[in-house]
């Protein structure tokens, strides 16, 4: 009886501790996007988005245009300005810009568009495509929990919040 009670008694504490997060080894899960690899982009659209590389690690401030900090729709109205083409300021502004684009047939410089918010199909969110090859799309973007990065379709989030593309160049 002496030796079960502390056997008991371990097995209740090895038991009742958890961690309050679980931790996974995989990797992101990620989807293939069937897109056409041919067309070359403009100079245009090149030099569009390597102004906006330029604000790549710059945080995050909500109605920002600046590298003190800015938001998505402030990154594609600041970089298509410096190149003299006027856009609207907002998302929703920029969801109605343009001639809409199959993701299949997206090229350098064209808009992505997605909705972030759970159970929503509202674009709230836009980024500028940087590269385009067999099965992945890359965009640049202004996130609010990291600042200006450049992401991929083919991640899980990005995969399922895609709403549309559109060309403005």
């Amino acid at each position: 009886m002496k030796h079960i009670i502390p056997f008991i008694i371990l097995l209740l504490l090895a038991s009742s501790c958890k961690s309050k997060k679980s931790y996974s080894s995989k990797k992101k899960q990620t989807h293939t996007v069937k897109v056409n690899t041919t067309a070359k982009p403009s100079k245009m659209a090149e030099s569009v988005v390597n102004f906006a590389q330029t604000f790549d690690g710059t945080r995050y401030k909500y109605g920002g245009t600046t590298k003190k900090g800015m938001d998505c729709s402030g990154l594609i109205y600041t970089s298509f300005k410096k190149h003299n083409v006027t856009l609207p300021r907002t998302t929703s502004g920029l969801q109605g810009t343009g001639d809409w684009v199959d993701l299949k047939s997206v090229n350098v410089g064209d808009l992505v568009f997605f909705a972030t918010n759970k159970n929503s199909r509202k674009v709230n969110h836009v980024g500028i495509v940087t590269n385009v090859r067999t099965g992945n799309v890359e965009f640049i973007h202004a996130s609010s929990s990291r600042g200006v990065m450049t992401s991929s379709i083919a991640e899980k989030y990005w995969y399922f919040a895609f709403v549309q593309a559109r060309r403005v160049l």
